[in-house]
């Protein structure tokens, strides 16, 4: 004999192994290279130095006047240069760092913007729909008002948009609020709270806010 008898189990001993090492490699992947794992915290150099706290933030720029789509689009559109030169052909009109600026609005060519927000391809979500029913770009986004650079704030996993459809009444606001980031209901945690309670219901019942939460509602 040259193998010893405890070598007859080898093979099955090795695939066993093999498949579990493949599974645990399969979860892994699975639980992981999601949006929630790879894209929260991601913050990109842009081209130019824009910062929305300055703008959004201090300035109190609405979000709409570069993002002007975003009530009427499935997306939020990235300002033209020109949008951008309505006040930088007088306000820091010869700062280099704003160069790239000049340049796109003179030559009509687009800034190469690096996009953060983004979900897969096969997650269809609509921008106007939730922005003209009342729920704030602050929900997924977070407060850009005080971001110098943005970054990915929320997590974009499918439990975190499921979340806010199957209670839309926690997260829903006055529709005139949307781009206020950073407005509140009342002047603590604990009036908020209360009012949310009281007036969310009723604004989605005012604005007929379907609670969907059917595949299809998503995945195209």
């Amino acid at each position: 004999m040259i193998f010893p008898k405890w070598t007859n189990w080898l093979p099955l001993v090795l695939g066993l192994g093999a498949a579990l090492a493949g599974g645990g490699v399969v979860a892994g992947v699975t639980i992981y290279l999601t949006p929630k794992y790879t894209r929260a915290g991601y913050q990109p150099v842009q081209p130019v130095p824009f910062s929305h706290r300055i703008h959004a933030g201090q300035l109190g720029v609405d979000c709409r006047y570069c993002h002007n789509g975003v009530e009427r689009s499935w997306f939020a559109n990235l300002p033209g240069a020109s949008t951008c030169m309505n006040c930088h052909n007088q306000v820091l009109k010869d700062d280099t760092r704003l160069q790239i600026v000049r340049d796109s609005a003179a030559n009509n060519t687009p800034i190469p913007w690096v996009q953060i927000h983004k979900v897969p391809d096969y997650v269809y979500f609509n921008h106007s729909v939730h922005v003209d029913r009342g729920i704030s770009c602050v929900e997924c986004h977070g407060r850009v008002d005080q971001m110098d650079e943005v970054k990915h704030a929320k997590s974009f996993s499918m439990s975190f948009c499921l979340d806010c459809h199957r209670d839309p009444a926690a997260h829903i606001r006055p529709p005139d609020k949307v781009t206020s980031l950073g407005w509140q209901w009342g002047t603590n945690a604990a009036q908020t709270a209360e009012l949310q309670e009281a007036n969310g219901p009723k604004l989605v019942q005012a604005w007929k806010v379907e609670s969907l939460q059917s595949c299809s509602a998503c995945h195209r």
